[in-house]
């Protein structure tokens, strides 16, 4: 086999089926064959705005799949072998800076594209040997990959939901200290709100609140959300936001709030104001403009945390496979819909509502 399928992100919002070349296999690397690779937000975003410096991209990182072929050296390094079942996480970590050496590896700049690092799913053909995402049959293995072993048991395309749900669990607990006796209030019932759901159920928290909008997409996630364990709904199209979760709390407010909506500013503004005095608020959700009304004044006033968060750390990802593995919240509804290579544009598109009805969690499966 000198050649593999792979769907191929050519132009923004265009996806053709090409036939790419194996990378040869070299002492430090290896080969995946993907089983499955779920569908993340962040791939619309790639899919939108594909950099012309970058060219075309196989999209794709929360890869599953079985090690292939590996180098001599790769085997000693990695301590996996050929037919193991793992997940992989995005980030291809120099190994050696601070970061690195502190087990924050997520801040690695070798893993930041936007500084001309290596990411999979986010680097380009151009950049060889040119398979560096997971919506396609095989996977290169770079020399910094960074494995998790799926638990005995699990199905691939429910592993696949390990990375949404570290996020959950990184942002929500790790980070943002969620426990027993706590409001959580989540905005944004997306794949990485419905994470932090789960990560507060996990947590212990007493009351999980969380927000969405009127359309029908929402509506659906919001009845997703109160499956798997949130207490509360609101619909902030048709509920004064600030007015129900003062009656829900008998006017406390939130122990900590989770922005994960992807949409305008204003969540920003709405998040400092739902957090109690001493409260803490994480910032997830990328607006990708600036906070036209933010309010300085009301973080020092009420001695509030305010935290800018990005992606997971090893033990999130490791803890979300044990959930998982367990089926700990029904988490296994939240994969709702695969697709074929054929399928990716489709998949693309139902992350923001204009595919399949009811998507919560993809997953692409490119041997179908």
């Amino acid at each position: 086999m000198t050649g593999t399928l792979a769907a191929v992100a050519v132009a923004p919002g265009k996806t053709e089926l090409q036939q790419l070349p194996l990378p040869p296999l070299e002492a430090w690397s290896g080969l995946l064959s993907v089983a499955v690779t779920g569908v993340c937000g962040s791939d619309w975003g790639y899919y939108q705005n594909l950099p012309q410096s970058r060219g075309p991209v196989v999209l794709g990182h929360e890869s599953v799949g079985h090690v292939a072929a590996l180098g001599a050296q790769a085997a000693q390094r990695w301590g996996v072998k050929e037919g193991d079942l793992v997940a992989l996480e995005e980030y291809l970590p120099c190994g050696h800076c601070h970061f690195c050496r502190s087990g924050d590896f997520r801040l690695c700049n070798a893993t930041d594209w936007r500084l001309g690092g290596l990411r999979y799913g986010a680097t380009g053909l151009s950049v060889a040997p040119g398979l560096w995402g997971g919506f396609a049959r095989h996977q290169y293995l770079h020399a910094n990959t960074v494995f998790h072993r799926v638990p005995a048991g699990v199905s691939p395309r429910h592993a696949a939901l390990a990375l949404p749900l570290s996020n959950g669990i990184e942002w929500t607990y790790l980070q943002g200290g969620a426990g027993p006796g706590q409001t959580v209030v989540i905005q944004g019932p997306g794949q990485q709100g419905l994470a932090c759901v789960v990560g507060a159920r996990e947590a212990g928290a007493e009351r999980i609140i969380v927000t969405g909008l009127s359309n029908e997409t929402d509506r659906q996630r919001l009845a997703m959300a109160r499956a798997l364990g949130a207490h509360h709904t609101i619909d902030i199209e048709a509920q004064d936001l600030l007015h129900t979760v003062a009656d829900l709390t008998g006017g406390m407010m939130a122990d900590l709030v989770i922005d994960c909506a992807s949409g305008g500013p204003q969540s920003v503004v709405s998040a400092i104001e739902l957090a109690r005095k001493r409260g803490r608020v994480i910032l997830g959700g990328q607006k990708r403009q600036k906070v036209p009304a933010f309010d300085s004044d009301r973080i020092i006033a009420n001695f509030l945390t305010v935290q800018g968060m990005r992606g997971h750390s090893y033990e999130s990802v490791e803890l979300a496979l044990q959930l998982i593995a367990a089926n700990r919240h029904n988490v296994h509804a939240m994969s709702t819909h695969s697709f074929g290579l054929d399928g990716v544009d489709l998949a693309l598109r139902s992350l923001v509502g204009d595919g399949v009805e009811g998507a919560i969690h993809m997953t692409i499966d490119p041997q179908r």
